[in-house]
């Protein structure tokens, strides 16, 4: 009756039918019934032993049948009897031609039986078939290994014949930039611009990623300015490359471009420029794409709310985003990361303890190494020794999960901004992975908090032998010896970075208002509205007075007088900005300020008294962390 409906039918049959068809659980493997080298036929089994589907008489399906089979299987991703059914024809002599070979290697690739698909395709006496090609090639990209992918792609063109189309380039771009392996991608590139696919969306759209992912932003732009036609696909690949290569205002410039041009933002245009917004700390375009994205009806998908979620908390307005991780329907686990690590940035350490053990009770997904991150990260903003020691063993011995460098550098950094360099330099010394830079420049700034002169100067040793051109790492040194009065280490550490052609970094701050940023410089003069800037700075400074509050000047790391020294540190650029959102904003209007740098002890102490003489609530996003200042206090609570 079954083949009576084969031969009637094109319909597939279900995975459950091709159980029935092939009852036979012990043919698992295709190598067990692959025949002997040399031609020579394995001894049979007993008869006892040999399956009726496998017996010896001549089989009712031809080869058109069993390629409807395998159809099925491919369309089902039914593996098991697809691997039994290459076992049938194997045993029984039938033999693989041309289409069942090019099903099988299909249902191997789809399936994650990369290995088997290879076996499979080198044993096919004609690879003519630019399909085929194509299916092993994509499965390597994404599968691994990726340089096996770039391998069969050269092959491919020795192959004589064959010539590559627009599914076989996107999938070799795709493994070229998991690599990083720009020279590969440039040749692909190469071959594609003497092709009639170097317009085609899916070869420009791959071009793209692989240009941006390798860093190289300028040819990123060159094949995006010359494509000519451009669907949403490559627009979006284009605001996600200036996400992923720190160039958010690009992106969310982008994203208004595209929709002039009648192109519809699609949810993923939407998550890229809300990416990219989170970024820059862009909290107005933040909320203009927000609003858009509920006017589209894209509101109640989950992937737009995460990726606002974390906007709103990279933008300040961390309650904001625990409202929309509330409105979750189903919780993913990047959902619970991005809450998590939300509330650790903002030194909400008690919340994310909290969600993190609702996480564990509750939801359906278990934590991974993320996660665990963002805990740690909330201990160490908030100064919780015991509590970080405690979740790095929770996370080896019951997760099982290997601590990375983010691990260990959050544990080293908690233990050397509480003082206990003992134990920092235990943790360090019995990493499972080499410390970098990010834990010996943790250490070093413990060491600053707590003018640990000597562990400082072994600190900046292995930071020089792991990125000998960072001045900063010299900086923060010379600023330990100045701060212990050792000015002539001072100044000859500082003479040492001259010497090496190294300059410091300059410190900027800048703050959104109306959609366009405002940055500043220490001692900035150059802003339009300088004059108003720096009476407002004068006003402050004699309201704060009052206060009884004298300039703590060690932040200024040379040996000048003190009067100079206050000067300095009244035009740091965090104050600058904050001065210019006073005077540009209504009152209580609440203020975002971003610096590349650390904000250092007499602005923070200022900044509390603003936001208390002014009722304003005052946001720094500074290079460690967010600070929060209402009322005269830091949610900080002093400990950065």
């Amino acid at each position: 009756m079954l083949t009576s409906m084969l031969s009637k039918s094109t319909a597939s049959p279900s995975p459950a039918r091709l159980y029935h068809l092939l009852p036979v659980s012990s043919l698992q493997t295709t190598s067990d019934l692959r025949p002997a080298p040399n031609g020579a036929s394995p001894p049979p089994p007993p008869p006892a032993q040999i399956p009726a589907f496998l017996s010896p008489c001549p089989s009712p399906y031809n080869h058109s049948n069993y390629a409807t089979i395998l159809r099925s299987c491919v369309l089902s991703r039914a593996v098991r009897p697809g691997r039994q059914l290459h076992a049938r024809l194997l045993v029984s002599g039938t033999g693989l031609d041309a289409v069942l070979a090019t099903r099988l290697v299909d249902l191997y690739a789809s399936c994650g039986h990369v290995s088997l698909a290879r076996r499979v395709f080198d044993e096919m006496p004609n690879q003519g078939n630019v399909f085929l090609w194509n299916v092993l090639i994509r499965a390597y990209a994404r599968d691994g290994p990726c340089e096996a992918a770039i391998e069969l792609y050269r092959a491919m063109l020795a192959y004589g014949s064959m010539k590559p189309d627009n599914f076989t380039y996107p999938p070799v771009l795709k493994a070229c930039a998991a690599l990083l392996d720009l020279s590969a991608g440039r040749e692909v590139h190469d071959r594609v611009m003497r092709t009639n696919w170097a317009t085609d969306v899916f070869v420009c759209t791959g071009l793209i990623d692989m240009y941006a992912k390798c860093g190289c932003m300028d040819e990123a732009w060159a094949v995006f300015n010359d494509t000519t036609i451009r669907d949403a696909a490559v627009w979006n690949s284009m605001i996600a490359a200036c996400g992923q290569n720190g160039r958010p205002a690009e992106a969310l410039t982008l994203c208004r471009n595209m929709a002039a041009e009648g192109i519809a933002p699609t949810i993923a245009t939407l998550v890229s420029a809300i990416s990219a917004a989170a970024v820059a700390s862009a909290l107005p375009r933040g909320r203009e794409l927000h609003g858009y994205g509920w006017r589209r009806g894209f509101g109640s998908q989950d992937k737009l709310k995460t990726s606002l979620l974390d906007m709103y908390a990279k933008s300040g307005w961390v309650m904001v985003a625990h409202v929309l991780f509330e409105q979750l329907l189903h919780r993913e686990l990047i959902s619970w990361n991005a809450m998590i690590c939300g509330f650790g940035m903002h030194g909400h350490a008690d919340h994310a303890f909290e969600l993190f053990s609702r996480m564990r009770s509750e939801a359906q997904v278990m934590p991974d190494h993320i996660t665990f991150v963002g805990v740690l990260s909330a201990c160490n903003h908030g100064g919780m020794v015991q509590e970080a020691k405690e979740v790095f063993d929770l996370m080896v011995t019951v997760y099982s999960i290997k601590p990375t460098v983010q691990h260990y550098t959050c544990l080293v950094d908690v233990l050397g901004h509480s003082g206990r360099f003992k134990e920092a330099s235990d943790v360090i010394k019995g990493m499972l992975v080499k410390p970098d830079s990010g834990i010996w420049g943790a250490l070093l700034n413990g060491c600053k908090i707590h003018k640990n002169v000597e562990l400082a100067e072994l600190a900046l040793q292995k930071l020089i032998e792991l990125e000998p051109e960072d001045a900063g790492n010299y900086v923060l040194l010379s600023n330990i010896y100045a701060e212990s009065g050792k000015w002539e280490e001072a100044a000859r550490v500082r003479k040492l970075m001259t010497n090496r052609g190294l300059k410091k970094i300059i410190a900027c701050s800048w703050i959104e208002l109306k959609g366009k940023f405002h940055g500043f410089l220490v001692g900035d003069a150059s802003h339009p509205r300088s004059d108003d800037i720096y009476e407002e700075l004068e006003r402050l400074e004699g309201l704060i007075s009052q206060t009884g509050y004298v300039p703590d000047t060690t932040p200024v790391f040379h040996n000048v007088e003190d009067d100079e020294k206050r000067n300095m540190v009244w035009g740091h650029s965090e104050r600058l900005a904050i001065a210019f959102g006073l005077i540009s904003t209504p009152p209580r209007t609440k203020l975002l300020v971003t610096k590349n740098l650390r904000v250092c002890e007499d602005c923070h102490v200022v900044i509390k008294l603003i936001s208390q003489i002014e009722q304003r609530e005052i946001i720094i996003r500074d290079v460690n962390r967010y600070h929060h200042f209402v009322n005269g206090e830091c949610s900080c609570k002093d400990h950065w």
